[in-house]
């Protein structure tokens, strides 16, 4: 009996079963280092997506009113309203002052150009827009639209 007793009244060695409070501090060092480096470029290109997505959006309505000029043989006139703090929207109207369509793109990017107009004779009244985001350090964008109703998409080549 006492040599069950002795047995298991022997001391275990200390083992390490878990981290130390210094290799946690260290750790998350290194990580807000990393999130550090990270946030700025992720903050740019959530502004230049913004961009991308405001210019793909004025593209689409300048295409519907090339169509919708022919289709309805009538002008249709693109205006839009950059709205401030809210939404900004982009409008398609006919001669009448009938609203066709309308589209909304994120309060944080502008647009800057003149209203333009198509005519159902397959022409426009020439103009440029330059697609810009609040964040400064994003690219722009830039949608052209020709004499012949042509429309043209670029990126980065314009100043906001």
């Amino acid at each position: 009996m006492n040599a069950s007793i002795s047995s298991s009244s022997r001391q275990r060695p200390m083992s390490s079963a878990g981290f130390t409070l210094i290799e946690l501090m260290v750790t998350i060092a290194v990580l807000a280092i990393i999130a550090s480096i990270a946030a700025p470029n992720i903050s740019t290109q959530l502004a230049n997506q913004r961009v991308k997505s405001t210019t793909a959006t004025l593209n689409n309505a300048l295409r519907e009113a090339k169509v919708e000029s022919v289709i309805r043989r009538r002008t249709m006139e693109i205006s839009y309203d950059n709205n401030g703090t809210s939404a900004g929207t982009i409008k398609i109207e006919d001669d009448n002052s009938n609203l066709i369509a309308t589209y909304a793109y994120d309060a944080r990017v502008t647009i800057s150009g003149d209203d333009t107009e198509f005519k159902p004779d397959k022409t426009a009244v020439e103009t440029t827009y330059t697609i810009c985001d609040n964040n400064t350090s994003a690219a722009s964008g830039q949608v052209s639209v020709s004499k012949l109703a042509t429309i043209n998409v670029k990126f980065g080549v314009a100043s906001c």
